[in-house]
């Protein structure tokens, strides 16, 4: 096969021939390509061709990280999702992988199947909660982890170069029943009480699994979006858009049920809203567990990412019980990484990744063992909703993710830019909301936090063209909105950033 080149047209011989593949679809932790629609004319950023290639520098890597050959491969449900994985699987096995094909999987169901096959390394077909048109891959080598960085940056290097090695005995098993041995493994022991809940899939993979997963603890389900539609007729499947957590709120406020949890495209993620109807942005759903799970585990070590609340640093009851929180990078493979690293009981992300390591979970961001730690969590409260546990936090004023459109190829740039503004007006003691900035972190983009608490966060996405804006004020509305002013003035000054998908 050509090198892989990206400048190939759609609807075209070269199309058919060679291989198309967008570099800046290689990112930090991931993969993630738009593949196309035939409603958009927007150009595809990888071809099946690509996918090939993609795989087949996969399994290079595989050899040249001395890893047993030997990989879990599945797939979301997208009307196109299965045609990516196959042509992954040609490029794997051309490579000398042995194939375990899972079928229609959630994410966590392929990170489950490593640890139930005995089998190193996975890669799962999803683009997650992207629109329609996305795809992409989530990969690793060492069980329960998933590649960062340099890992992602060699896999580019062999992909892109042409690097890749044939080797013989490739093959492919068809491992069916998976998801059957997935959902007994998170059945466990029942509720002690009849918890209502309403599982929002959003039409997503999850569909296929929520119900069963929360009715085999005992749980009394209510459906939101629970048919496969690759349509999304209602909305994407995620769980940080506002517009599944108002469908999330209309159906509790409909049912009377005690709380909805809602499940993205790849059921690694998990949002919550409260009996009241209230979303409860998850990184303070994290702090509820963590004070759950401190007050069951001495000395509990947390980790959380710079897009989370500050409650965790300064909550009176974390403290009381000993538990510290490690704040780290945004990403689920940077959290997933230090949390196993740190031996933390549990990692927290703002979008609704949670990593519970044994005896809960197996140290993977898992959506469904999340719900389940959440009913768990409510069940041991006797007596409280979980507008109760919430209304206890202290209290602040908290923006959703808001994402402004900013192409990849430039969004580092711009993001660096921002960072290098914030960092000169902290060493000028330049006042913002007529306060002196108190710190600025810049670990992962720029965290920058007022004397009264009040912070405000820009970082450059991941996985897609955009950035990422968070904010947050322990003192009241005024100041997080200010806050977020402050940030919007400073983005207009940048020409590549585009609209905001949401704003406070």
């Amino acid at each position: 096969m050509p090198k892989p080149r990206n400048d190939i047209a759609a609807n075209t011989l070269e199309f058919e021939e060679q291989a198309l593949i967008a570099p800046t679809g290689f990112r930090e932790y991931d993969a993630r390509w738009w593949f196309g629609r035939l409603d958009s004319n927007k150009p595809p950023q990888i071809n099946l061709l690509g996918i090939q290639a993609l795989g087949f520098g996969l399994g290079t890597l595989i050899h040249e990280l001395d890893k047993t050959p030997a990989i879990v491969v599945g797939h979301d449900y997208r009307s196109y999702s299965l045609s990516i994985k196959q042509a992954l699987c040609l490029g794997l096995m051309r490579a000398g992988i042995r194939v375990y094909d899972i079928g229609l999987a959630l994410s966590p169901t392929a990170y489950f199947a490593q640890f139930d096959l005995d089998v190193p390394c996975v890669a799962m077909v999803t683009a997650s909660h992207n629109e329609n048109g996305w795809t992409g891959v989530k990969m690793g080598v060492e069980r329960p982890l998933t590649f960062g960085p340099e890992e992602m940056g060699r896999l580019k290097d062999i992909v892109l170069g042409d690097e890749g090695i044939e080797r013989p005995n490739g093959s492919l098993v068809y491992e069916r029943g998976m998801r059957d041995r997935y959902l007994a493994d998170l059945a466990g022991e029942k509720l002690n009480r009849k918890i209502k809940v309403v599982a929002a899939c959003g039409n997503g993979t999850a569909a296929a699994f929520a119900m069963q997963a929360l009715e085999s603890i005992g749980a009394e389900v209510i459906p939101l979006d629970c048919t496969l539609d690759y349509s999304f007729p209602r909305y994407n499947p995620n769980p940080e858009d506002m517009t599944m957590l108002h469908a999330m709120a209309d159906a509790v406020r409909e049912t009377g049920a005690d709380l909805a949890l809602g499940f993205d495209g790849d059921g690694d993620r998990c949002g919550v809203v409260d009996n009241t109807g209230e979303a409860i942005f998850a990184d303070k759903v994290g702090v509820m567990l963590a004070r759950d799970l401190s007050a069951r585990f001495e000395n509990a070590v947390f980790v959380a990412d710079v897009k989370s609340t500050g409650i965790y640093a300064m909550d009176p009851v974390l403290k009381a019980n000993g538990a510290t929180t490690d704040y780290y990078k945004t990403g689920h493979s940077y959290i997933k990484r230090r949390t196993n690293d740190l031996g933390a009981i549990a990692g927290f992300e703002k979008s609704g990744h949670y990593f519970f390591r044994p005896p809960i979970g197996r140290g993977y961001d898992d959506g469904l063992v999340t719900g389940i730690a959440i009913l768990r969590m409510l069940d041991r409260n006797s007596g409280m909703s979980m507008s109760d546990l919430k209304d206890t936090l202290p209290k602040t004023w908290g923006s959703p993710t808001m994402s402004p459109a900013c192409a990849d190829e430039v969004k580092y740039d711009v993001v660096a830019k921002i960072v290098a503004q914030y960092e000169a007006a902290f060493a000028a003691q330049e006042q913002i909301l007529g306060q002196v900035i108190a710190n600025v972190v810049t670990v992962n983009g720029v965290r920058v936090t007022l004397e009264d608490g009040t912070w405000g966060l820009v970082r450059a996405s991941s996985n897609t063209p955009n950035l990422v804006v968070v904010v947050e004020s322990p003192t009241s509305e005024d100041n997080l909105r200010a806050m977020f002013a402050d940030i919007e003035r400073r983005l207009a000054a940048h020409p590549q950033i585009g609209a905001f998908d949401q704003k406070l």
